[in-house]
């Protein structure tokens, strides 16, 4: 009887080795899993905010000359008379549609 609860006991405890080591094993790939998705999902957002970004300094670049020719007061003059159909004194304004 004495073999038979030693057995009984080592067999009890393999067991629960073998289920605490199942349950780290499980919760480290878990974590691992989790965290490597969160990577993937930062990969893209910085994928995604590089493109904006080159967008935005393109803009910034464009920005830039219009704010240059706007230094110019014959530009400004020209663009007022295009954009808002200002005229000058015995000047007048004739539409053509766009196709």
């Amino acid at each position: 009887m004495a073999k038979n609860r030693k057995r009984t006991k080592s067999r009890r405890r393999i067991l629960l080795l073998g289920l605490t080591s199942l349950a780290i094993i499980f919760t480290t790939t878990f974590t691992i899993g989790k965290y490597w998705i969160e990577i993937f999902e930062k990969y893209k957002e910085k994928k995604e905010l590089e493109i904006e970004l080159t967008a935005l300094k393109e803009k910034e670049e464009e920005l830039k000359v219009d704010a240059n020719k706007l230094q110019n007061p014959e530009y400004v003059a020209r663009y007022a008379r295009e954009k808002y159909m200002y005229s000058k004194d015995g000047e007048y304004i004739l539409q053509i549609p766009e196709e």
